[in-house]
């Protein structure tokens, strides 16, 4: 992916910072040293153009391995309650 700064050069993208599955900040900085522009840049996501051929016990493994062990016995005390 490539970032430009507002003067049109490319930016570097130092840092993500990922505030979901489908929304992350990129930390930039532009590539010309007489710019200097730091910026942050918001990328998310849009739309579907074609599902996944992932199945949904899958895309549920996959989510509940990103969980943090606490969110996951979380989970676990909340799906007893079905």
């Amino acid at each position: 992916m490539r970032v430009l700064c507002t003067c049109g050069k490319k930016a570097i993208i130092g840092k993500t910072d990922r505030l979901s599955l489908a929304h992350a900040n990129l930390y930039c900085s532009c590539s010309d040293p007489e710019c200097g522009h730091t910026f942050v840049a918001n990328v998310s996501f849009s739309h579907t153009l074609s599902p996944s051929a992932k199945t949904s016990s899958q895309l549920v493994k996959q989510l509940v391995n990103a969980m943090s062990p606490e969110n996951r016995k979380q989970l676990q005390q909340e799906l007893r309650l079905f």
